[in-house]
């Protein structure tokens, strides 16, 4: 096969529910083939438990498979596709993006421990997924440890710690399953388990570990020198000092080499050995690469739950932000820090609604997000009546409060499903403007805000709503898979190809002619109903609030779980 002149990267991106492989022209973006494969375990990939509403786990085989199944199906398809020109010694570099925080406990050679006969069917074993909130009671406890510690660890991660978050994860794996605890030599994020892979190096004591990961999720800070000390540490368990020693702390930023892609792995995928593979990046912030981010830009990726990215120059002074996922330097591009904030559902908040809400006549359709969306385009902003908290899978920012629930208020015995759906819309809408609002309280101004992922790609209704809300116009990324191309970027910059992110973004990035621009008249009424929004919001959400219901949704929790017991 004669050498091309053109050159190409891969973007993988690990998704909630299968893995993404991305063939891209490093030099202007365009895409050359791509493969989704889904993962077969569980319901749509994710292992349940109806018992336990809060726990979401996955089979770390889904995992491994997939990547194999997935590049070796796009690298075939590029070989064989349209673009001719392609060959897999034009492969200068491989990134990949996954869930965040997605800790695996593995055993001494970095083997997952739910690959293990002993452990197969132990959900406890498995890849406890992002959207697992059943550590609510340990990120409390962290919470109020940290808050009455010498050093403030959650400075720098919005004064409160998350029960989708790394540590809270394993101190309650220590306490609900203490024969896994202590079968797992280490725990490792997804994002540091796919790459460990690829380069054949999976020592949990050596392998490379991202900023990206360690600083929005296991509180890894430069001001403290890396992990939170052994002493807080012991004040939670004395079991997790164990853990933090077999942490490597040389952490790397998701523009650099993790190794390179070793010789078992590239015969398998029909690649050659040596190709570099960046460093792991958690999906979101891949995605605020792929959508073009810059300093100014709010990159809100849409899809299950939403996560909304943003850049601050290193060099510029920035305020600790309370109720955000992070603030850490050089996680999503080098030279800046990287912030980050988000809503536990969005797209989840919808797709429950349809499978669960709708009547007969919609679902008999080929779609119903779209038969629905039809009639919800035909009202007029409050003219339902109702209002609704978007807090179905808790609140990520800024309360920080995965025991929070939805909410829907004004219904009759008139209400239609097109209205409560609108609502619920609205809904997030309104909470990603409570986002873009504590951004800007503390100093972080939005000039633009990109939008990207199946949600912005395919629903012109939630765009425009989102547009009147926050009373900004909507862009929406160029490409609709923004996360594995920011991926693919990661891995044409960690392959030398490019010098930094910034050059490879203007080559390989953009957004798509069609802005969804505000309707003034909308405009204003939703300023009306987002005051509303934001008194329920306080009233449910905020327990310094003197009038508030905070303990309302707690303690239907409560009643519900005695009952299940």
């Amino acid at each position: 096969m004669t050498k091309s002149k053109r050159k190409f990267a891969i973007g993988l991106d690990f998704g909630t529910n299968s893995v993404r492989a991305l063939i891209v022209d490093i030099e202007n973006g365009q895409e050359i083939a791509s493969v989704v494969d889904s993962y077969p375990s569980g319901d749509a990939g994710v292992l349940l438990d109806s018992k336990q509403p809060l726990l979401a786990r996955q089979n770390p085989e889904d995992y491994i498979n997939g990547f194999y199944r997935s590049v070796s199906g796009v690298v075939r398809q590029a070989l064989h596709g349209k673009d001719a020109e392609f060959s897999p010694e034009d492969v200068v570099g491989i990134g990949v993006d996954t869930t965040g925080s997605t800790p695996i406990p593995v055993d001494r050679h970095g083997m997952a421990l739910g690959l293990l006969p002993q452990f197969k069917n132990e959900p406890d074993a498995q890849s406890w997924l992002w959207k697992d909130h059943t550590s609510f009671a340990e990120a409390a406890e962290i919470t109020e440890k940290a808050s009455r510690y010498q050093v403030k660890y959650l400075s720098q991660c919005g004064e409160k710690y998350s029960s989708e978050w790394f540590w809270s994860k394993i101190l309650h794996c220590k306490r609900v399953n203490p024969k896994v605890f202590e079968a797992a030599y280490s725990w490792v994020e997804l994002t540091d388990f796919i790459p460990a892979l690829m380069i054949g190096n999976t020592d949990p004591d050596t392998l490379p570990r991202g900023i990206c990961a360690a600083g929005h999720k296991a509180m890894f800070h430069t001001q403290w020198d890396g992990l939170p000390s052994a002493e807080f540490l012991c004040s939670l368990d004395l079991d997790l000092v164990r853990l933090r020693d077999h942490f490597n702390f040389k952490t790397k930023t998701a523009d650099q080499s993790a190794g390179q892609l070793c010789e078992s792995v590239a015969v398998k995928v029909g690649l050659v050995p040596g190709i570099a593979v960046a460093v792991g990046a958690i999906d979101c912030h891949a995605g605020a690469v792929g959508a073009g981010i810059k300093p100014g830009t709010l990159v809100k990726i849409m899809g299950t739950s939403t996560c909304d990215v943003m850049i601050h120059p290193l060099s510029e002074p920035l305020a600790t932000i309370p109720g955000l996922c992070g603030i850490v330097p050089g996680s999503v591009m080098s030279g800046m820090y990287g912030i980050e904030a988000g809503q536990s559902g969005v797209g989840d908040i919808f797709n429950w609604f349809v499978k669960n809400m709708t009547p007969e006549s919609f679902t008999q359709t080929a779609n119903t997000h779209d038969a629905l969306s039809v009639e919800a385009q035909k009202l007029l902003p409050g003219e339902s009546g109702l209002l609704a908290l978007d807090w179905h899978s808790g609140n990520r920012s800024v309360l920080v409060d995965q025991l929070l629930t939805g909410l829907i208020l004004g219904m009759t015995v008139h209400t239609t499903s097109p209205e409560i759906y609108r609502t619920l819309i609205e809904a997030t809408a309104f909470g990603a403007l409570t986002i873009i609002n504590r951004f800007e309280e503390y100093g972080i101004k939005v000039d633009e805000v990109i939008n990207c992922g199946g949600i912005a790609e395919k629903s012109p209704l939630t765009m425009q709503i989102y547009a009147d809300v926050c009373n900004k116009p909507m862009k929406i990324s160029r490409s609709a898979q923004t996360c594995a191309l920011g991926a693919a970027i990661l891995g044409a910059v960690a392959g030398g190809y490019y010098n930094n992110v910034e050059t490879a973004q203007q080559k390989m990035t953009g957004v798509k002619e069609k802005v969804y621009i505000p309707d003034s008249r909308a405009v204003a009424v939703y300023q009306r109903l987002y005051q509303l929004y934001h008194d329920l919001h306080n009233a449910f959400g905020c327990r310094e609030n003197p009038h508030g219901l905070h303990h309302v949704m707690k303690e239907l929790i409560d009643i519900r779980d005695n009952m299940r017991k």
